[in-house]
């Protein structure tokens, strides 16, 4: 009874609640057209996690839910112009809030453009070596790099990628310098370090597994804080040898600023069944991911944070992407 009558709109002018009761009747009458999820090109890790959230919310929300793939960064500009009504969403990991701090005249910004819906998966890096590198654990390695500074490599996609600034981080961390060795994409990096030309990497799990399960490259340890079932009996490079070390592949799923808090309520229960869903969690596992899920204000801590320890990384080693 309550709820009928904050929307009837002469109440509404009685008690000054103009905008509670226009938020609350837009809210109510979400969504009344398709929603379209925008992602990243298709195949990869955020357009896999769109279109299982698609395809699970679709029924319960009673409309469409269609994902949009654009190739680079445009997708985030897209949706941070897009009008805030809850009918465009983003799915996206860190170059969400670290492309503007590698470029210039970047047109948007993680928190002031952005309303967090919520966190969907997790991807660890792991730290693999070529086997004829002498190490078997992350002191091993940190021990190593300290005895012979500026001679070890590892390879690593473009400048500012998530398997870029994992080693970056590490040796800010461990205090070591290890020589960075470019790629086009983590592939190409990857075929290098079978073949010996580089000594070691901070692949995913899902790229590098196959290569581990086969000895062709040896794993040391994930990057995630948290051991991984992705990983069993793998430690951390946190607990084996270099504390507070943190890094993985996050995505999550936002909406355009200013988007109702409603909306945003409703968005987020619908994805948190979705993630929380047992047929869910096998297909993103065997993808090398694994499902997350948080409240909004959870996820906005998550991204303030991230902004902190890679802008500081970012800024030392003085990364600029190419």
């Amino acid at each position: 009874m309550e709820a009928a009558r904050i929307n009837h709109p002469k109440l509404c002018l009685l008690f000054g609640a103009i905008s509670l009761c226009g938020v609350a009747a837009h809210a109510q009458d979400y969504p009344a057209k398709p929603i379209r999820i925008a992602t990243f090109a298709a195949g990869g890790g955020s357009d896999i996690i769109s279109r299982l959230i698609a395809q699970g919310i679709s029924g319960r929300m009673g409309q469409q839910v269609v994902v949009e793939n654009r190739v680079g960064v445009v997708v985030v500009e897209l949706v941070a112009k897009a009008p805030a009504d809850g009918y465009t969403l983003l799915v996206g990991g860190s170059v969400i809030w670290t492309e503007p701090m590698l470029r210039d005249n970047v047109p948007w910004d993680a928190v002031r453009d952005f309303a967090p819906i919520s966190s969907t998966s997790i991807s660890p890096n792991m730290l693999v070596v070529h086997p004829s590198l002498p190490v078997r654990s992350t002191r091993d390695l940190i021990a190593l790099a300290k005895a012979r500074p500026g001679e070890l490599n590892y390879g690593s996609a473009g400048s500012g990628s998530t398997t870029h600034l994992a080693g970056e981080l590490f040796m800010s961390m461990a205090g070591v310098k290890i020589v960075r060795i470019p790629y086009k994409g983590n592939g190409p990096a990857m075929t290098d370090l079978i073949g010996g030309q580089l000594q070691l990497m901070f692949p995913s799990i899902g790229e590098v597994a196959p290569h581990v399960q086969s000895g062709r490259v040896r794993a040391i340890a994930v990057t995630t804080a948290q051991a991984t079932s992705l990983a069993p009996n793998m430690p951390t490079i946190a607990a084996s040898g270099l504390a507070g070390y943190e890094s993985a592949s996050l995505l999550g799923i936002l909406a355009p600023a200013k988007t109702p808090v409603a909306i945003i309520t409703r968005l987020n229960q619908e994805v948190l069944q979705v993630l929380n869903s047992p047929a869910t969690k096998e297909k993103v596992f065997h993808m090398g991911f694994e499902t997350l899920g948080s409240t909004p204000e959870q996820f906005g801590a998550v991204v303030r944070s991230e902004i902190a320890k890679w802008g500081k990384v970012i800024r030392e080693a003085g990364i600029r992407a190419q």
